[in-house]
């Protein structure tokens, strides 16, 4: 029977929602969301899921809220799981209830999957615990959004003023000055430490320390805005020293992403586990061959080889696919030696039984014929397992010292079908810090994408351009582009470390 799952995706740290939460969005047949709720879970969502904006931003409202209601009835009596997924926690101030209300109403069934909500979670990555046996014992979490011209107040501001509680006001940036002049003239002291905390858990998080009575000149001063929630206690004094999200060596730093979506997520995890805000801009796809025949020619000849190079991780895996499909394993190799382009690529191997027998010091064509060639390769017979279109460095090299050298294209990179406009937005308001590229191909399809001449004012003014090795670092001068940033290790972790040594 169709039902409605109302699942609280957190603050906007992807990582926090639940695991019942995920696993819904993975099944449900159609997906409504809204503003506060991070766009990376539509990456979860099932090829054929049915993903419906009903975003509220500072008043805009792309869908009121009974719409709102009468869209998830309708979706569920079509006979749909629905996935209603909020902001925050459901069922504070995130009008769970009236939407469950609703169902009820209309005799359809649902459940609330409860999230992580934004004053414990964003409180927390700002180094402020809601309570501490020191300063607080309780937590009053309060609407911001209330109207001061009402001559009624649903507040108790006596209580809220003398209690021992900390106090947490939710959506509260545009009523500061009142909340403020609420609580001293209620019997709060003027020097009560306070803090905002905007987009808590964020890339884009921020938080500032100030005291009730001075935090709306201060936020006005520091232009913040919503959505920010005000933090109210003594707890607050607790922020310069327990505040480890916003010491991340790459906290606040826009970073854009250029690999293969397949290849992209260990970079975006480790620079995000950082602190950075990564912006996904897949600039190539990897793409299996339309016929195969030839791959599986070679793999019935693999005893006629001395030599089998892999260049990347995607030759090991569409190789060993083809591998696999005809009942072979890393027997089929036999006595051949084996050499892998780069750690990740003989780790590949290793996850398929095989220990590289050469991985050269340095990741580059050159580097690896010296190497080959110190192991006495000149004259044998070797197979290339690699892209469709890539350098000829390796082959032409070895094939000046006699090697019979076979290239074996086993899968194809294509250009990714992306609008630049998502990066050039980016780039005006300036969020962006640092350019990736690992490839050749990521830089002639970024520019593809993005022209060249557009870039360029950004370039040194905030921006920086990052690349793994010499001929990547080439293609970008073909673009009249230098890199600042470039390890002398040709992988991802060391191109890492470098991103945060600055």
């Amino acid at each position: 029977m169709a039902k409605a799952y109302l699942i609280g995706a957190g603050p906007g740290d992807p990582g926090l929602i639940t695991v019942k939460g995920q696993r819904l969005m993975q099944e449900c047949e159609v997906v409504i969301y809204d503003y506060l709720a991070s766009k990376t879970f539509l990456a979860l969502c099932r090829p054929d899921a049915e993903i419906i904006y009903v975003g509220k931003k500072g008043g805009d409202h792309t869908l009121p809220q009974d719409q709102i209601n009468d869209l998830i009835v309708a979706k569920v009596r079509e006979g749909k799981n629905v996935a209603r997924l909020k902001g925050g926690d459901p069922y504070i101030f995130g009008r769970g209830a009236e939407e469950a209300e609703e169902l009820l109403e209309a005799g359809l069934d649902f459940e609330v999957v409860p999230g992580v909500t934004s004053a414990v979670a964003g409180a927390a990555y700002a180094g402020i615990p809601l309570t501490h046996r020191k300063y607080a014992s309780s937590v009053s979490l309060i609407t911001g959004h209330e109207d001061p011209t009402k001559p009624d107040s649903a507040h108790n501001w006596p209580a809220l003023a003398t209690a021992a509680s900390t106090l947490c006001f939710y959506m509260g940036v545009k009523n500061l000055p009142y909340i403020s002049a609420k609580l001293i003239e209620n019997g709060m002291r003027a020097d009560m430490p306070a803090a905002l905390v905007r987009w808590g858990t964020t890339s884009e998080h921020q938080s500032w320390v100030s005291t009730i009575g001075e935090i709306p000149a201060m936020a006005e001063r520091e232009g913040v805005k919503a959505p920010s929630m005000l933090v109210v206690g003594e707890v607050v004094q607790l922020h310069d020293t327990l505040n480890w999200f916003e010491k991340l060596p790459l906290h606040g730093k826009g970073v854009v992403v250029t690999r293969a979506r397949e290849q992209a997520s260990g970079l975006k995890d480790t620079l995000e586990g950082l602190g950075a805000a990564c912006y996904e801009f897949p600039t190539i796809t990897i793409v299996p061959l339309e016929d195969y025949a030839p791959v599986r020619a070679a793999i019935d000849s693999l005893q006629d080889y001395d030599w089998a190079i892999f260049t990347s991780v995607n030759g090991v895996r569409h190789f060993w696919n083809q591998l696999e499909l005809v009942g072979k394993d890393a027997r089929a190799f036999g006595a051949m030696q084996i050499a892998a382009i780069g750690p990740a690529t003989a780790e590949a191997l290793l996850e398929h039984g095989i220990r590289p027998d050469f991985i050269p010091p340095k990741y580059v064509a050159e580097s690896v014929v010296e190497g080959l060639l110190e192991r006495g390769i000149a004259g044998k017979r070797v197979l290339i397992p690699r892209a469709r279109v890539a350098r000829e460095v390796l082959p032409e090299e070895l094939a000046k010292v006699a090697a019979q050298v076979d290239v074996l294209p086993v899968y194809e990179t294509q250009l990714t079908q992306e609008d630049g406009a998502e990066i050039i937005d980016l780039l005006e308001k300036g969020r962006l810090h640092y350019l990736t590229f690992s490839s050749s191909s990521t830089v002639e399809n970024f520019f593809a994408l993005v022209p060249a001449d557009t870039l360029r004012p950004y370039v040194g003014q905030g921006l920086k351009i990052c690349c793994i090795g010499p001929v990547t670092a080439g293609t970008l001068k073909d673009y009249g582009f230098t890199p600042d940033i470039m390890p002398e290790d040709y992988t991802i972790p060391a191109l890492v470390e470098a991103l945060v040594k600055g």
